[in-house]
């Protein structure tokens, strides 16, 4: 999951699983903190995430790490980059995935409409890698952890009465690795939100959003 200029842009969690199936292996299980692959590791696989969240990074040559995105379920990752995979991933929870080959990416001759469907998902990452780049650029510190608790809610929270509701499994310095941030800002932001009133939280990693309204336009700078 990246943080897109949309928080309705997300593709059907079973776009990619319903397609192919012959071209798919056994579900892989991800116990929580295990690695799927490593940065510079050969790509054999590409992966659809159908339950549970993994987490994309890279370490920086200075030793500091970049949060690249989230899997949550219905998103595809592990695509390639001159053949290897261009990230670290990790279980930030009990992990299910479906595994396709590459090749069903590479050559259109095998299962054309998995070949279609696992392009159609490159290029919507592309898109929202774009709306990522531009919101790390243009969006001040508040407005970002707006948009990410606006993104996560609306994709993959659940309704809760007039309010949407989220366990993040992510920690503040995840996020703050993600948004650009530091975790003191992070923290600080999240604190704003509450005090105003636009969410709640029922524990650390719990979120719920009693003003969804308010906090989309704070993710556009309105407020």
């Amino acid at each position: 999951m990246y943080i897109t200029l949309s928080a309705e842009n997300r593709p059907p969690p079973a776009v990619i699983a319903d397609q192919g199936r012959a071209s798919m292996s056994l579900p892989t299980m991800l116990r929580a903190g295990r690695h799927l692959y490593h940065e510079g590791d050969e790509v054999e696989r590409i992966y659809q995430v159908i339950s549970g969240v993994v987490r994309l990074t890279r370490m920086l040559e200075d030793g500091r790490r970049q949060v690249i995105a989230f899997g949550y379920p219905g998103d595809i990752i592990g695509f390639p980059a001159d053949g290897c995979h261009h990230t670290n991933c990790d279980a930030l929870t009990d992990t299910v995935l479906h595994a396709y080959r590459r090749t069903a990416l590479d050559h259109g001759d095998g299962d054309p409409q998995l070949h279609m469907a696992l392009l159609q998902a490159a290029l919507r990452e592309i898109s929202a890698m774009q709306d990522h780049v531009m919101m790390l650029g243009r969006k001040s510190a508040g407005e970002k952890v707006a948009s990410f608790l606006n993104v996560i809610t609306t994709r993959y929270g659940e309704q809760a009465g007039p309010c949407r509701k989220i366990a993040l499994p992510m920690s503040r310095s995840d996020i703050a690795d993600f948004l650009g941030l530091t975790t003191e800002t992070v923290s600080r932001a999240i604190t704003a939100l509450r005090k105003a009133g636009v969410i709640r939280l029922d524990c650390a990693q719990t979120v719920i959003v009693m003003q969804p309204e308010t906090l989309a336009d704070m993710s556009l700078g309105c407020n």
